[in-house]
């Protein structure tokens, strides 16, 4: 029978005596091996949301994470079966972030509305929430976000990832799109959202191109610029095409 495996012990902690028999040392609170192993995890998805952000998947191998995280890889081992299922978890801890915040953004604001959605108040919804992660949650997020950027480009396996992730809140959005523009044919709806997503998707990925197109006008990291503008720009699109196809059923 094989005995099963267990995490590296924590490294000792020295405690220091105090100056006299009648003076104690202050008192250190302890941490949990549940909070410690909490934390090792939590470094570990840190570290390779960083790396795959930059070189992808098959860019970066289990030794590669733990070298950068200062431990041996069997550690890595124990807490992850192999490297896919890493990157799973590193995809999944913000997605369930983003997609429940937009959930409830999306929610309160068909509420205020009465039911009676705009284009561009669903899209700010939307969008902005997202953004919003990127401009006040710090490099993390946005290693995130450039990892997502890759997932959502990738046909191979990461459909189904944003499949899994991302489904329920886009079609929530994709629902106040409809109500919005009863008149719009829905595969039109569905094109509109398309376009949305390719360009927030490269928005996220942070490529540089604009900066030297604009010869640093514009910069690709200036998520609070791409706010201001997205949710309109796309906005006039949607009306744009809606009324084109109108107009041509009506010839």
């Amino acid at each position: 029978m094989t005995q099963a495996k267990s995490p590296p012990a924590a490294p000792k902690t020295t405690q220091t005596k105090s100056s006299s028999p009648t003076e104690k040392a202050p008192r250190r609170k302890r941490t949990s091996k549940a909070e410690q192993r909490a934390e090792t995890i939590e470094h570990i998805l840190d570290t390779a949301e960083y790396l795959f952000s930059r070189h992808g998947l098959y860019g970066v191998t289990l030794k590669d994470v733990a070298k950068q995280v200062g431990v041996h890889h069997t550690l890595l081992n124990y807490y992850f079966e192999d490297k896919k299922k890493l990157f799973d978890a590193v995809f999944a801890r913000r997605a369930a972030v983003t997609s429940e915040r937009r959930m409830k953004v999306l929610d309160d604001y068909d509420k205020a509305t009465n039911g009676q959605p705009t284009v561009e108040g669903a899209l700010h919804a939307f969008l902005d929430t997202d953004l919003d992660l990127y401009i006040e949650g710090g490099e993390g997020w946005r290693n995130y976000a450039a990892l997502g950027a890759q997932v959502a480009n990738t046909p191979e396996w990461g459909a189904e990832l944003m499949d899994q992730h991302f489904d329920p809140v886009v079609l929530r959005l994709i629902d106040l799109l409809k109500r919005a523009l009863p008149d719009c044919e829905e595969e039109d709806v569905f094109w509109g959202y398309h376009f949305v997503t390719g360009a927030l998707m490269l928005t996220l990925a942070r490529t540089g191109r604009i900066d030297k197109l604009s010869h640093g006008l514009c910069k690709s990291g200036d998520f609070r610029a791409v706010k201001q503008r997205m949710a309109s720009f796309m906005a006039g699109g949607f009306h744009a095409l809606c009324a084109q196809r109108k107009a041509e059923r009506g010839q």
